[in-house]
Parts: structure tokens; sequence; C-alpha cells
């Protein structure tokens, strides 16, 4: 709580990165309930506009380097949950 938190995301891909790359990340709380977007990577950063982590992410990631890394400001202890991070480089699946 309080301290920014790093969730490390890295990836490898049998195909060249190009501006088709995607990464989404989501977010359930630990208590269950929906998934929640809280942000979408392609070419630029695309923090939620809305939600419960709202002007909270920041875009850590390199995706020339496999990582798709994301920071989480201001944490707070209801931040808990699962977090997902997909990577889609089409046409590598």
């Amino acid at each position: 709580v309080g301290e920014q938190v790093l969730l490390k995301c890295s990836f490898k891909s049998s195909s060249p990165i190009t501006e088709s790359l995607l990464v989404d990340w989501t977010y359930r709380p630990l208590t269950g309930g929906q998934m929640e977007a809280i942000f979408h990577y392609q070419s630029i950063p695309h923090p939620a506009a809305a939600g419960k982590f709202k002007d909270r992410i920041a875009w850590l990631g390199n995706v020339a380097n496999g990582d798709a890394s994301i920071a989480i400001l201001n944490p707070v202890l209801s931040d808990n949950g699962t977090f997902i991070c997909s990577v889609k480089n089409p046409p590598d699946v």
C-alpha cells in the first residue's frame, strides 16, 4: 500500500514485432466478480479511461524487448486480485 507496484509481463514471439501487436491487461477482484479491462497497448499505451484503475496505470513495457509490464500507482488494499496480461502478435498466436 502506498508504493508503486510493478506487474511484470514478458513474452516471446516467433513473428517480428509490428504495429499489430496487442497487449491487454485485465483484473478480477480477490472477492470474485467481473473481469475489468485496465490497460490496452497497440503502438501506444491506452490506460483505462474509467473504472477502479483510472489514472493509476503506467506503461513500463518495451515490446521490442518482449516486455509488456505495467505499474499500479497509489495502490490500495482493495486492489488485491488477479491480474492477467495477454499479448497477441499476429500472425503468431
